[in-house]
């Protein structure tokens, strides 16, 4: 997205009109148009449909009419196909204020320019509001989007342990924090399985483990941790080409932890902050980690190794306890952790699993309110023994193909301390077709649900 503000207070400049219809009012509305109007609304087979689009010239102007789903009650979509179509300019709504429909207009202007030109970018299209009060968090909102999208595609030669340790380091300087952060082999002691996974990368994508600390030490303390794979080869349980290709998303996590971080900091949440990413590259060399292999854990507990490509748990379980030492009130996890999560829920859907039913349902509320949808999978007692081992305390995986999600979960839950309030989502962070307002490529899947349960719960 661009650095100027597509969203700005409306204090009576010059802008071109947005007009909102659907099908019900389209009629009643098009008759206060000229017949050379509606003979051009015809041309170009407008009919009030969602995400239609028109231009139609108004003497020396033009305006733009859109086609939502109700002009009354708008998304956070309803007004992200004009953004994405429309020439630059400035625009208003014609009746009403565009709402939750500021979120869509800036995210639809966002393109992933690192590594080429965007040929088709037209210059900045500006939303203007008389609800003054939206545009900040609107903007602060959008700016998260834009950082996971821009983590995630970014690809792994670039984005690597070291360049999530440097968005921690921007982060930390930005909102006053503290960064300590853990490197190679000085992991081994006190995060045994961070090192594990990561010691057969290259010295240039050695393994760390970033720990950002903020806000006033008596605050209720908040922990959120991310999955920071930052490519994964599926170790010795090596993947097939196929299977790796979207590998540079398998820090999908961690984008998504340093972006909600940004929220919580720059949104001044009263809390003390503590932010956990443990960043590898899961790659293959004559240290690699094994199959069979018994893993000790910051935690204590062993951990045989029945697969390689479980690799994520295994980083996530170290961060994780460390986490809980610090007694939060809540941690909130994100992964891209399982393939079985996609086959239940698809690609649209983040899975929520968590360990109070009241954490789950203020979740889901706020992603529900907020056009961030997140749907819950269970942590089912009945499953734990899947992970059972005959040589450690567990193992890393399950033989049977069932409750893949959960399963992980499950293994999870035992690195987080007794008695505290968890949730944990496993993410796809990945859009494979686009949509209005959500290009394809890397994509924020229930931060937005997170930032505002966490305004409502601590704001």
């Amino acid at each position: 997205m661009t650095e100027t503000p597509l969203i700005q207070p409306d204090r009576g400049q010059d802008a071109i009109a947005l007009h909102l219809v659907n099908k019900d009012s389209f009629e009643s509305w098009a008759k206060s148009l000229s017949a050379p109007q509606r003979a051009v609304l015809a041309a170009q087979k407008f009919d009030g449909a969602g995400y239609q689009t028109a231009i139609i010239p108004d003497g020396e102007s033009w305006f733009a009419v859109g086609g939502v789903a109700d002009p009354d009650r708008l998304s956070s979509w309803c007004m992200a196909k004009l953004a994405e179509i429309l020439p630059a300019g400035t625009y208003r709504r014609a009746s009403g204020e565009p709402g939750p429909a500021l979120h869509g207009w800036q995210t639809a202007q966002y393109a992933f320019t690192r590594y080429h030109r965007n040929e088709h970018a037209t210059g900045p299209r500006i939303l203007l509001t008389k609800e003054v009060g939206r545009i900040d968090p609107a903007i602060a909102e959008a700016r998260a989007v834009g950082l996971v999208r821009d983590l995630v595609n970014t690809p792994a030669e670039d984005m690597g342990p070291a360049a999530l340790e440097e968005t921690a380091e921007k982060l930390a300087k930005n909102h006053g924090a503290e960064l300590e952060v853990i490197r190679g082999d000085a992991l081994e002691r006190d995060y045994p399985m961070v090192h594990a996974v990561g010691r057969a990368a290259a010295r240039s994508h050695a393994p760390r483990l970033i720990h950002l600390t903020w806000g006033k030490p008596d605050a209720p303390v908040l922990a959120i941790v991310g999955k920071g794979v930052c490519f994964d080869s599926g170790g010795l349980d090596v993947k097939s080409s196929s299977g790796m290709l979207l590998m540079k998303k398998d820090m999908g996590g961690s984008a998504h932890a340093l972006a909600l971080a940004s929220l919580v900091m720059g949104g001044h949440l009263p809390v003390r902050l503590h932010l956990f990413v443990p960043a590898v590259e899961n790659a293959i060399s004559g240290n690699s980690f094994r199959p069979g292999d018994v893993l000790k854990s910051r935690k204590g507990l062993t951990v045989e190794i029945g697969n390689t490509d479980a690799e994520g748990r295994l980083i996530l379980g170290d961060a994780l306890a460390r986490a809980s030492e610090e007694k939060p009130e809540l941690i909130i996890d994100f992964a891209t952790l399982t393939g079985a999560a996609r086959v239940a829920l698809g690609p649209d859907l983040p899975a929520l699993m968590t360990r109070r039913d009241e954490t789950a349902h203020a979740l889901i509320e706020a992603g529900l309110a907020h056009d961030d949808e997140v749907w819950r999978l269970p942590l089912p007692d009945a499953y734990r023994d899947y992970l059972s081992s005959e040589i450690a305390d567990t193992n890393n995986t399950h033989t049977n193909g069932f409750a893949g999600a959960s399963i992980a979960g499950l293994f999870l839950d035992r690195f987080v301390g007794e008695e505290i309030d968890w949730a944990h989502f496993d993410t796809f962070a990945w859009r494979p077709t686009h949509k209005p307002g959500r290009p394809k490529g890397g994509e924020a899947l229930g931060l937005r649900a997170s930032w505002h349960m966490l305004r409502a719960r601590f704001g």
